[in-house]
């Protein structure tokens, strides 16, 4: 997928405004531009940034009627991916999870440059956060699913809905949980890397946990 190709796909998947495709435009120039100052993406990943990371977020909302999510949790949203672009795409709350300073700091000041006040950034580590309650979990490339699972399950209810960017170790990371956590588990193709996938999963729960 080219740039020009995610951006199109982004665009008439969506049926995205003008004003929000600037949005998304704006945060590309903002994460290239701060990129000089912190290492959010690699810098091959800079001139593909559509393709590589805002389509590749933006099609979450495919899934399990992303967009109807009222509450959100993204986990490790270092640069804004994908909590950031869904937040640009959607209305409803969204809480950014970021442990480093900078990256936080970065998170919060772009969210105000956009006007994106449905979105709250949490400046801690996961594991120091107030219990709550989400619709839906997203964490792209933020823990292995063990871990994952075992520091995230606190947020969720039975119908949470995990959206999970995987890459190439969605299947390898599913058989490692095999005896330890149930659920129901999908894995869905990405549409911008055909070498990777997203698992999709819901009712999750520890293994002997009725």
């Amino acid at each position: 997928m080219t740039e020009d190709d995610a951006r199109d796909w982004v665009q008439h998947t969506y049926d995205v405004s003008r004003e929000t495709m600037d949005k998304l435009e704006a945060l590309a120039a903002g994460i290239r531009e701060e990129n000089c100052r912190q290492n959010l993406i690699s810098a091959n990943s800079a001139s593909e940034i559509w393709s590589r990371h805002l389509a590749d977020s933006a099609q979450l909302l495919s899934h399990a009627d992303a967009s109807d999510a009222q509450s959100w949790l993204d986990l490790g949203s270092g640069a804004g991916f994908p909590g950031l672009v869904l937040a640009i795409l959607r209305t409803a709350p969204i809480t950014l999870v970021e442990e480093r300073r900078l990256r936080a700091d970065f998170l919060i000041d772009i969210a105000h440059r956009l006007n994106l006040g449905h979105v709250s950034v949490q400046a801690s580590r996961l594991q120091a956060m107030a219990p709550a309650k989400f619709d839906l979990i997203t964490a792209r490339a933020f823990a292995p699913l063990p871990k994952l699972f075992d520091i995230a399950h606190r947020f969720t209810r039975d119908d949470t809905v995990w959206l999970l960017p995987k890459g190439q170790s969605a299947t390898t990371e599913l058989e490692s949980i095999r005896q330890t956590w149930h659920g129901v588990f999908h894995v869905k193709q990405s549409v911008t890397n055909p070498d990777a996938a997203i698992i999709v999963a819901t009712q999750v729960r520890r293994a002997g946990v009725s």
